[in-house]
Order: C-alpha cells, then sequence, then structure tokens
C-alpha cells in the first residue's frame, strides 16, 4: 500500500513538473525582459542632458549679441524681436512693397522660429509675412530645430546679406496668416515705447567727463 501511494505521488509531481514548465519559462522571459528595459532605460537617462538645449541657446545669443548692432540686441532681451531696417534704395524694396510705396522706409520684425513681417515703421502698416526656414542639419539629435536665437541669428544674416533672394524663396502670405495682426500691432506699439524710453534714458544719462592729460614725466 505505501509503495502504491509513493509511485501515485511521484506520477502526479512529473505530471505538475510538465504542466508548470511552460509557465516558469514565460515567467522567466517576462522577467528577462523587464529587467532588459530598466537596465536600457537607465543607460538612456543617464545619456540625456536636460541642459544642452539651454547651453546651445545661450552660446548662440552670445553668437547674435557678437554679429547684431548695439540697439538690435538690446531690444532682443526685452522685446523678443528684433527690428531690422528694409533696403530702401535696393531693388529688393519692389518685391516688398507696392508700386504706389516704393521709395518708403520699411521695416522687417524678426522673431525666433516665426514669419519675417514686413511693416511701415511712420504709419504701423503690416505688409506681408515671409515664411522662411533654417534647419539645423549638423545636430545629431533629432531635431532640426535651431536654437531661439541661433534662428533669429539666420534671418538676420540672410536679410543683410541677400534680402531679395530671402523675400523671392519665402513663402509670401498676406499679414495674419501665421501671426495674430492685433499682436504685431501691439508689439510694434512696444517697440516704439520701448525706442522712447532708451531715448530719454541716453538724455538723461550723465556726460562723461573729459579725459585731461596727467602729470608730465619727469624723465622726459
Amino acid at each position: 500500500m505505501t509503495v502504491a501511494l509513493c509511485a501515485t505521488a511521484i506520477v502526479v509531481l512529473a505530471l505538475l513538473w510538465e504542466v508548470s514548465m511552460p509557465w516558469l519559462d514565460r515567467k522567466l522571459e517576462i522577467r528577462r525582459a523587464n529587467r532588459a528595459r530598466r537596465r536600457d532605460g537607465a543607460v538612456a537617462v543617464a545619456g540625456y542632458d536636460p541642459g544642452r538645449e539651454r547651453r546651445a541657446e545661450q552660446r548662440a545669443r552670445e553668437l547674435l549679441k557678437s554679429c547684431v548692432n548695439e540697439e538690435e540686441w538690446a531690444m532682443y532681451p526685452d522685446l523678443g524681436f528684433v527690428r531690422i531696417w528694409g533696403n530702401e534704395s535696393g531693388a529688393s524694396g519692389e518685391d516688398v512693397l507696392s508700386s504706389d510705396l516704393r521709395g518708403v522706409p520699411y521695416a522687417y520684425l524678426v522673431y525666433p522660429h516665426r514669419p519675417v513681417v514686413a511693416y511701415l515703421p511712420q504709419t504701423g502698416r503690416l505688409l506681408n509675412e515671409y515664411c522662411v526656414e533654417f534647419p539645423d542639419e549638423t545636430r545629431p539629435y533629432g531635431s532640426t530645430r535651431l536654437p531661439d536665437s541661433d534662428d533669429v541669428l539666420a534671418k538676420w544674416m540672410a536679410l543683410k546679406g541677400d534680402e531679395r533672394r530671402l523675400i523671392t524663396e519665402a513663402n509670401m502670405h498676406l499679414p495674419g496668416r501665421q501671426i495674430d495682426p492685433k499682436m504685431l500691432q501691439r508689439d510694434i506699439w512696444r517697440l516704439g515705447r520701448w525706442e522712447r524710453e532708451r531715448l530719454e534714458r541716453a538724455r538723461r544719462a550723465p556726460a562723461q567727463p573729459p579725459r585731461t592729460a596727467g602729470p608730465a614725466d619727469p624723465t622726459a
């Protein structure tokens, strides 16, 4: 009787082992996969640098400051855009202005990652939007978006270097296609107030005393 019970128990255990083997294999595979995912995730997190974009923007700002003039750099941190005067005497003005406005001074508002906007500073009249893009093809992180200040600098260089080519190759639209005209009018008003306040500060600034010659060299 005891031998029979032992044999029965051995058979039952063997059957249970055969049935549980696939379940155990699946559990082990899931555990290995989860461990691999955690390990890969830890490596990815360790390789990610959250300050990379901030440092890139800081370098771009330093480069922009070194290229634009004093007034243009001063307005960019304060207002978030740069005003660039158009080439009044060049042929490019014919592409910006209608025939009855040729010869009138015009300017551009240059925003980061937004269309370039042409307008008349005397009246605030909006002329056109020019959609241009300068991708960062050298960046190996899967993003072609330039830092904000690099995008502004690229547009500044294009307008200063070859205004006609930029506005000819850009997608031109009437004002309001991508930027709210109310926001543009508000920015033009802000720019005018900013210029008046800057001029007033310059007037109130104390004049620098003239440099006086130092004492004569007794050995001369």
